[in-house]
Order: structure tokens, then sequence, then C-alpha cells
């Protein structure tokens, strides 16, 4: 039986980027990934990868940012009065910025002068080469 989409399935995976720092992996959280093959569940090239595979079939494969959290959008760092922030903002600190719709999209402070703070919405791994290894648990 071969990996088809729409087949929830279990994967055991490494995510290294290229200079060889391992990012993520299953083995982190004591069991293997699973979800819908082909319904957009994890990154596009990742997707991809597993239709057609089989249990026990394993693969590496090097995914460019377009198939996987896409390159950095300049629209998505903005810049923001300092007043609309609490005492204390520093670069590098993860903050909430609420949408008109009650959810939250996660931000990064990359700057901060004496009036604004550059806030940076984009993926952590935006612009960035991510290689994975895969390996097919089980297909349901």
């Amino acid at each position: 039986m071969v990996v088809e989409k729409g087949n929830t399935i279990k994967v055991d995976y490494e995510g290294k980027f290229e200079g060889g720092e391992v990012f993520d992996a299953s083995s982190k959280h004591g069991q293997p990934l699973e979800f819908k093959a082909g319904e957009g569940m994890v990154v596009p090239g990742f997707d991809n990868t597993v239709i057609g595979m089989e249990v026990g079939e394993e693969k590496e494969v090097t995914l460019k940012p377009e198939d996987a959290y896409g390159m950095p959008n300049p629209q998505a760092v903005q810049k923001v009065p300092k007043d609309k922030f609490p005492e204390g903002a520093e670069v590098g600190m993860m903050i909430g910025i609420p949408m008109p719709n009650g959810q939250q999209v996660p931000a990064k402070i990359s700057e901060i002068n004496d009036s604004e703070i550059t806030i940076d919405m984009n993926h952590p791994m935006a612009g960035k080469t991510l290689i994975f290894k895969i390996k097919i648990v089980s297909i349901e």
C-alpha cells in the first residue's frame, strides 16, 4: 500500500537546516507525526514527498523555501509606535498581535528605537532551506 492523498499516516522525521542543525524531530515528541497526506497539514514539500511512499520506506528531501515556509514577506515587517507596547519590550521577544477576527498572530520584535518598535510577523523559518529525513510508519 502506498500513501495517497487523504490517507492518515504516521511518519518518523528529522528536520535540519542546511548547516546540519536539527530543528525538530519526531523523537523529541516521543511519537511519530500523524497527519492526513495531501491536505496541507504540513509544509507543501513534505506533503508532496510522502505521496507514493510505502510503510517502512525512508527518504531524505531538501526543501527550498518555496516548498517549506516561503520567502520572507516585507509587508509582514511593520513599525509600531513604542507607546503601544508595555514596558519591558526587548529585541528578540515573541509577542501576539491581535487580529480583527479575535485570533493572534505571532510576531518577533526585531528592532526598537526611541519612538518605534519593529515587529516581524514572518514565520521564523521563512527563507530557509530545510532538509527532512522521513520514514513512513503507518498508513490508514
